[in-house]
């Protein structure tokens, strides 16, 4: 019984790195960076109100779906039918040209860490997560994968903190108290919150759940801790890396105020904060942002496909790796994929106002949720708030189509 529950708690805290390593991604940092130097403390507040509203996210998916039993894709078709194949869609496809992206970060990574080429890191990065999937018991060692990496991320950044000492109390009086202008705070909360729950990110953890048989209303209490822990994880990692970078854009007792390079805020800050050996720190951070971000991506992506064919359940794995390897072929011949990502933001953006407004439809169906399941109206009334906010974001993000095509 010991072991089963020891079983549990590995796979329940798995779920929540997979979750959090997924949103932790190169245009995390990035985010993070570019925010952080314009907003400067004010950022501060974009990420409370940004946890909250992703918590909402969290907490209303994946009770409805691990609740339910079902993945994302067969909610959707309950809701309805042809509905889920539309989501399965736009995952997959947002899913691909975002992994061609995290290819290209951990090549980004292997380059600043070790000085390997980019060409040679495409394949590095690919090949890591590929090996994951091709161990006989892949899951556990994504499991075991994504916490050791997430931890690396916290452990290194945290050392960063140290160094640059940044002002703590400053961040905390305007994260209550924005100095920031209105008008600059408001697109950084909702960028944020399609960056932190976003696309196919939500659904990793609690598709995770389902995959090792956590379900159904009795293990409530355990879907919603794992949920709550995923959001946590990736809060500790965004505020332990605004806090780094605040210690380099604003003036402190040791050192002035310094701009960054609008290219690669991040590593700018780091290499600025804590000299060579940080922007080496930097590499490290963005290695495992990468790694573990191409894992979760592919694990998603055909976790939606799967339901719909026979075959692909059956050679799950064999799928991951052929997606993975895809990704790292395209990310290879194309370089840099910036058209491709413009259209991942895109349908990024349509994807979470679609999935949470089904979700929310869904934990109201006895026919999907069971007789004896009773959603918080707290929660859907809060979940209907997030809806409009997203699909706010969502017709902003499609604007960016347009630039493909200048």
């Amino acid at each position: 019984m010991e072991k089963t529950n020891k079983k549990s708690l590995s796979v329940l805290i798995g779920a929540a790195f997979l979750m959090a390593t997924s949103a932790i991604g190169p245009g995390f940092l990035t985010q993070t960076g570019t925010f952080t130097g314009s907003l400067k403390a004010s950022f501060g507040f974009v990420i409370l109100i940004s946890v909250i509203l992703s918590a909402i996210v969290q907490l209303n998916v994946w009770r409805v779906l691990c609740v339910s039993g079902m993945r994302g894709q067969d909610v959707a078709n309950k809701v309805l039918p042809g509905l889920g194949y539309v989501v399965a869609f736009l995952v997959v496809a947002g899913g691909l040209v975002f992994n061609i992206g995290n290819v290209g970060g951990g090549a980004l990574g292997f380059n600043t860490l070790l000085g390997i080429p980019e060409m040679a890191g495409y394949f590095l990065a690919g090949g890591v997560a590929i090996v994951i999937f091709l161990l006989k018991n892949a899951m556990n060692a994504m499991d075991t994968l994504t916490k050791i990496l997430g931890g690396i991320m916290i452990v290194v950044i945290f050392v960063v903190i140290i160094i640059v000492r940044p002002p703590v109390g400053l961040a905390l009086k305007e994260t209550v108290m924005p100095t920031a202008p209105i008008e600059n705070i408001f697109p950084a909360i909702l960028t944020l919150l399609g960056g932190t729950v976003g696309g196919y990110i939500t659904f990793s953890g609690a598709h995770r759940l389902i995959d090792a048989g956590i379900t159904k209303k009795d293990n409530l209490g355990e879907i919603t801790k794992s949920s709550v822990m995923g959001i946590g994880i990736a809060t500790i990692v965004r505020v332990f890396l605004f806090l780094a970078i605040l210690g380099v854009v604003v003036a402190t007792a040791t050192s002035p105020a310094h701009t960054l390079d609008p290219d690669n805020p991040a590593a700018d800050a780091f290499r600025i904060g804590a000299g060579e050996l940080g922007y080496r720190f930097f590499g490290l951070v963005l290695l495992c942002a990468a790694i573990t971000s191409i894992v979760g991506c592919a694990y998603t992506s055909v976790s939606f496909l799967k339901t719909f064919n026979k075959s692909i359940e059956k050679n799950e794995n064999w799928f991951i790796v052929g997606f993975i390897a895809v990704s790292t072929i395209v990310m290879a011949v194309l370089g840099q994929p910036a058209t491709l990502l413009v259209l991942a933001g895109a349908l990024n953006g349509l994807i979470l106002p679609i999935t949470l407004g089904v979700c929310l439809i869904a934990s109201q169906k006895k026919s999907i949720m069971g007789e004896d399941y009773r959603h918080p109206i707290w929660l859907l009334l809060l979940g209907i708030i997030v809806v409009i906010a997203a699909a706010y974001l969502g017709i902003t993000s499609l604007g960016k189509l347009g630039q493909l095509f200048l």
